[in-house]
């Protein structure tokens, strides 16, 4: 159950239009298997929509995968299969399993709601069991909480012998920690420059609400930029929807593990509670983040949101060889963020505005790698690797999106239009029906997409005020088309899609992920054939992007992943009258007349006071950016 997002046209009314009633999406799984979807009116205290969904699992809960965790090693059939690889039924409560939906298996097909238990053992409690994958595979009905098939490999895998650990007194054991670390504070003496009333934050220039669901994690709503005093549109909502994890390995059982973390378990439900000073660092806000579990109780998780600052390095500088004048401008960051843990990988999920307009998006993927056992002498084929012996609304709610590449001029070299042969420009392709914003990354040209508002022109330029949208970790869906993935994953098959904005089109794997088949694909791809031919230029439109990354494992990722960070920024063109960060006061800033001058030090009453060179030992003749 969740609050039903808020019907964008009641945003930003009239004064005097009534409030939008307070509604909440509910599924209900009832005792014989039966999903149930529906609509409460929670102020008017009744039912507006209760429909029975065929074909169709919601998605698998905590408590589910919990309650799996814990009667899947009580099965005799998993207590027998242990002890052919060498367990003691003693030695039970040492086995673990991460359960998975099961993806879509078509002996089991969708008419129970089931998981696959990913087995593993952990010989001692601080143990990383990921290091001791058992070579089976329960398969678990979630509802009657039983094991209803097994799936074994026909070459029996041995039990690993050798741990590979990355808790502290195992890395003391193995040499310690380095001892040339020193310590890093970040302090801000006069507190934070953004403000709260309630849950919806200000801070230069931008205003915007932060909301918080069981699936999505961090929602951000109503996104506006106040440009000296016009309080400017900019997105009515951004959020992280959907992520789909293919495994590459088409051997066994892998080719279930292709996990869509959000649609079948919720990025909030596994969000993780942080602690000060370690997932984020400085000073800190914390919000709170609250749903309902499986039995429809609150919960709370404490500290699931950071708002933090950080500097950005530098905003903007600029040398005057001619005089010797000069100015730097420092910058600095606003970050949203939450962390979920889904099994054994940690998605970081950073929220990023800058000084200038931009607004990014980071993600980092940490954790443990997924894990099986090798048969002796097995090959990988490539497959393996061994590791151990939004929606925007430019400055109004109808936008248009133009493709963007970098194109050669069309002139030869020694021509009049490219006499040598350096003529190049930005290619603009608009999108004018749903059909045609359908489109794929091209790295050669350095693809981009503008969001562009075609009513407003810039008043210098002569262009649409607009956002760019800049990503370039956009790899290919590794997967042939008509397969379990390529029909499930159907927003993945493209980097953007271009859809008008309905209020009902959320998820673009489809509102029920689990189980799904992909026949036909649900979501995206179904919203896009059924409005091929509508139109998107000038309209109420919804931007989908798909990125992400291809990960080779390696051994250095073992025991534990170090973090590997991807984004995609969005960036303002033609929107802002000139550079807007102008007016953040600089670092440092020594004007042509001051150059030379006995009474001047380089430093502005701006600088931070607690800056200092970092061996103490060099010079730079007594004068710094920032002075101790």
């Amino acid at each position: 159950m969740s609050l039903l997002a808020q019907i964008k046209q009641k945003v930003g009314a009239e004064a005097d239009t009534s409030k939008p009633a307070r509604r909440a999406e509910v599924v209900a799984i009832a005792k014989d298997g039966g999903v149930w979807d529906g609509i409460v009116d929670i102020d008017a205290g009744k039912i507006i929509k209760w429909e029975k969904l065929d074909g169709v699992q919601p998605l698998i809960t905590m408590e589910d995968l919990i309650e799996t965790d814990k009667f899947v090693r009580h099965d005799p059939k998993v207590i027998e299969q242990c002890g052919i690889l060498g367990i003691p039924p003693s030695d039970m409560h040492k086995v673990y399993a991460d359960p998975w939906t099961i993806g879509y298996d078509e002996r089991f097909g969708n008419k129970q709601r089931l998981q696959q238990a990913l087995m593993y053992y952990r010989p001692n409690p601080d143990d990383c069991q990921y290091a001791f994958p058992l070579d089976f595979c329960p398969i678990v009905n979630t509802e009657t909480k039983e094991v209803i098939h097994i799936d074994i490999p026909d070459v029996r895998r041995p039990l690993n012998k050798i741990p590979s650990n990355y808790n502290p007194k195992d890395i003391e054991a193995d040499g310690g920690f380095r001892k040339d670390i020193k310590p890093l504070h970040v302090v801000q003496p006069q507190g934070v420059s953004f403000s709260l009333e309630g849950r919806e934050l200000s801070w230069q220039n931008f205003k915007f609400h932060i909301g918080f669901n069981y699936k999505e994690g961090i929602v951000l709503n109503n996104i506006t930029y106040n440009d000296k005093g016009n309080e400017r549109p900019i997105f009515w909502r951004l959020s992280l929807v959907e992520m789909v994890v293919p495994y590459g390995n088409p051997d066994m059982w892998h080719f279930r593990k292709h996990a869509f973390d959000l649609g079948e378990y919720g990025g909030g439900y596994m969000t993780n509670s942080l602690a000060l000073g370690c997932d984020c660092l400085g000073e800190i806000h914390y919000l709170d983040a609250n749903f309902v579990n499986r039995a429809g109780d609150p919960v709370t998780v404490k500290n699931a949101i950071c708002i933090h600052e950080e500097d950005a390095g530098i905003l903007f500088k600029h040398t005057d060889f001619r005089d010797n004048s000069v100015i730097v401008t420092r910058g600095r960051k606003l970050i949203i963020s939450h962390i979920f843990t889904a099994a054994n990988y940690e998605y970081c999920v950073y929220w990023i505005f800058h000084q200038d307009g931009t607004i990014q998006l980071e993600i980092k993927l940490t954790g443990i790698l997924n894990t099986y056992a090798m048969a002796p002498d097995e090959d990988t084929k490539g497959w393996g690797t061994q590791v151990h012996p939004g929606d925007p609304q430019i400055d109004g709610h109808n936008n248009t999106i133009f493709q963007v590449d970098a194109a050669l001029g069309d002139g030869e070299v020694g021509s009049a239009q490219n006499r040598h042969g350096n003529a190049f420009y930005a290619n603009k392709t608009k999108y004018s029906t749903v059909a045609e914003g359908v489109a794929d990354y091209n790295g050669d040209t350095s693809r981009t997409w503008d969001i562009a508002n075609t009513n407003k022109l810039h008043p210098v330029s002569g262009k649409p005020v607009s956002y760019k949208l800049v990503s370039r970790e956009v790899p290919k869906l590794l997967i042939k088309p008509g397969g379990l993935v390529h029909k499930r994953a159907g927003f993945a098959r493209h980097a953007v899609h271009v859809t008008k904005y309905q209020d009902d089109q959320i998820f673009p794997a489809g509102r029920h992920v689990p189980q799904s088949s992909g026949d036909p694909s649900l979501g995206l791809p179904e919203w896009i054939e059924s409005t091929a031919t509508e139109s998107i230029d000038n309209q109420d439109i919804v931007l989908w992007h798909t990125f992400g990354l291809v990960h080779f494992p390696a051994p250095e990722d073992f025991p534990v992943m170090p973090a590997e960070p991807m984004s995609l920024l969005l960036r303002p063109r033609h929107f802002f009258l000139r550079n807007p960060v102008l007016d953040v006061p600089p670092s440092s800033s020594i004007v042509p007349t001051a150059v030379g001058s006995a009474n001047s030090d380089g430093v502005v009453k701006a600088a931070d006071g607690m800056s200092k060179l970092a061996f103490e030992a060099e010079s730079i003749n007594g004068n710094g950016c920032c002075k101790a």
